[in-house]
């Protein structure tokens, strides 16, 4: 009965927490030695966070994070184009919270040690082969540190939940190669400052080419009163470009992108001032990969990065792999940890998230901006002088429905695994 998850990540501890709410035992295995709290800020959208209080974590959030109230959009010279509200302030029965990523796994982690106990997440165990038994599966791990083997642990399937590089992945297609870089770069970062504009408002400034993301992780001030801003500056750069491509994540130069935000001085935000006053920086590529025809593979399968790995716009990253291993959970409830939970989970999240990778690639809800630049790269007095309402309303209502988050048709939904539903022997 013991389900075997390949990754400690977000997708992976939610799904650990979802099964062991059910009943199946689970056995985490995590590649690196020690999980820290490691990244910047992420936002979870009201359809996972409705699965994570189903997990009973609402509190938890509330205690680390911010309930996002509204999410705005502003032209290169910080006019409005386009806001909505966010969360309950949109009719939603759930919140969305801005949060630290590092926090959010933290959160994750701690529950499932309390819950699954330590024994039952392994460190320091990276995938490295398969293969399928009579009553399921056999994985080996190895320790990458030492080269050492880890160990052979047996169940009755085996989730990879192991991230973009995901060692899974690249079994099953290993003429794939490495994530496909788009040519734009996100410099990233989390800088102690006072609050702006409701004080809980997620921010997108620029255009396809130069943008500027911000947004509270921090409900309570500091001493000084500042709360922590996480913000993402990004540059689409000349084909020429020579970049270290192979170097996910490095410390920041503010030297090669500051100058580009240099007059992004509004009235309701300082931009330079942002990036100069944090206190480390983090370079990122913008990288996805093609969505493949086929996740599932007898009785093993991806979720999450390792099965559609997609920009980081719209806020859904995170929220996918959530949605993942709640959608897993439902099917094992239905057909037990077998080849047919998997096929069905498949059958419904494939597609979803297939259409949200190309979503995402043509820039998702943020296109309003590019828009905008096109029609005024010179200003404008109202947004309406550029682009219409209707086409506003249009483009926001298209990604809700695309990722799965229209207020209504979320609200009437029930969660998709009940706190209280229970796998029958």
């Amino acid at each position: 009965m013991t389900v075997l998850i390949a990754g400690g990540g977000i997708g992976g501890l939610t799904l650990a927490l979802s099964l062991h709410q059910i009943g199946v035992p689970v056995k985490v295995f995590e590649s690196v030695a020690e999980l820290k709290p490691l990244g910047v800020g992420i936002n979870v959208l009201p359809h996972a966070v409705r699965e994570l209080i189903e997990l009973g974590l609402l509190d938890r959030l509330d205690a680390s994070g911010v309930r996002t109230r509204e999410l705005a959009y502003f032209s290169k010279h910080g006019k409005p184009i386009w806001s909505e509200p966010r969360g309950l302030e949109a009719g939603y029965k759930w919140p969305q919270f801005s949060i630290h990523r590092g926090t959010l796994q933290q959160i994750l982690l701690d529950t499932a040690v309390d819950r699954l106990g330590r024994d039952n997440i392994l460190t320091s165990h990276h995938l490295t082969g398969w293969s399928e038994t009579a009553g399921g599966v056999r994985a080996d791990f190895v320790d990458r540190a030492t080269g050492k083997a880890a160990g052979t642990y047996e169940g009755a399937i085996l989730i990879a939940a192991d991230g973009i590089h995901s060692a899974a992945r690249e079994k099953l297609y290993p003429n794939e190669g490495p994530p496909i870089w788009n040519g734009r770069i996100l410099w990233r970062g989390v800088t102690p400052a006072k609050a702006f504009l409701s004080g809980r408002t997620m921010i997108m400034a620029g255009h396809e080419i130069l943008k500027f993301v911000c947004y509270p992780i921090s409900k309570e001030p500091d001493t000084a009163s500042n709360h922590l801003i996480n913000w993402v500056a990004e540059r689409h750069m000349l084909p020429t470009y020579q970049w270290r491509r192979e170097d996910y994540n490095r410390t920041a130069r503010l030297e090669e992108f500051l100058p580009w935000f240099e007059s992004w001085t509004f009235d309701w935000l300082d931009v330079p001032a942002l990036i100069r006053n944090c206190p480390h920086a983090y370079e990122y590529p913008l990288v996805d990969r093609d969505p493949v025809s086929q996740w599932t593979f007898g009785k093993v399968t991806l979720m999450g990065d390792a099965a559609h790995p997609m920009y980081p716009i719209g806020s859904n990253g995170a929220s996918q792999a959530i949605l993942d291993a709640r959608v897993i959970t439902r099917e094992i409830l239905a057909h037990g940890p077998t080849q047919a939970a998997l096929l069905a989970y498949e059958a419904e999240r494939r597609p979803a998230t297939t259409d949200l990778v190309l979503l995402n690639r043509k820039n998702g809800p943020e296109q309003v901006m590019q828009l905008v630049e096109e029609r005024a790269p010179d200003g404008y007095n109202v947004v309406t002088d550029v682009l219409s309402q209707q086409e506003l309303e249009d483009i926001a209502a298209n990604y809700k429905r695309v990722a799965g988050f229209q207020v209504e048709a979320l609200n009437a939904k029930p969660p998709i695994v009940s706190k209280d539903a229970r796998l029958k022997a």
